[in-house]
């Protein structure tokens, strides 16, 4: 899980906005909700790159 305290200075790099952590099933992501992008976490590091952002229908959910 993201800190709080880091989570409070990421911005989405696509509109700059805020961000939130959200758990789907076993899988991390930061969500903009502006965007409706998941960025994933991977081994307890945000991938807050915009080719790596995938979209509601190809969040997993296993």
């Amino acid at each position: 899980m993201i800190s709080p305290d880091l989570l409070e200075i990421l911005a989405c790099p696509v509109c700059k906005s805020g961000i939130d952590y959200i758990k789907v099933a076993e899988n991390e992501y930061l969500f903009c909700k502006k965007c409706n992008l998941y960025y994933p976490i991977k081994e307890d590091i945000p991938i807050l790159l915009p080719q790596e952002a995938v979209k509601e229908e190809d969040v997993k959910r296993d």
